[in-house]
């Protein structure tokens, strides 16, 4: 029997986050994106849910302590990734 494979999340950006990002310069913080992003594609709910109101999407964070990158973001009905901000730590 084949493993099962879960779909990954897909991710997409506001334009903040997009922002943030045309301001990476080095490799080692594209990999460091790239290995948050990883996680959370594949594990939507990972990340903390952040206290907020009920009105609106549910913000999470998702902190890689290894990387020291936080992702702020939140994920939709269709499990779509939306990420509101990526903080290097």
């Amino acid at each position: 029997m084949l493993p099962q494979h879960r779909r990954r999340a897909r991710i997409v950006f506001t334009d903040s986050a997009a922002k943030q990002l045309e301001n990476i310069t080095s490799e080692a913080g594209i990999h460091a994106l790239d290995r948050a992003l990883v996680v959370v594609s594949v594990d939507p709910e990972v990340g903390e849910p952040i206290p907020g109101s009920a009105v609106g999407p549910q913000l999470r964070e998702y902190a890689d302590e290894v990387e020291r990158v936080r992702l702020l973001y939140w994920v939709t009905a269709l499990k779509t990734v939306v990420v509101v901000a990526y903080l290097e730590v």
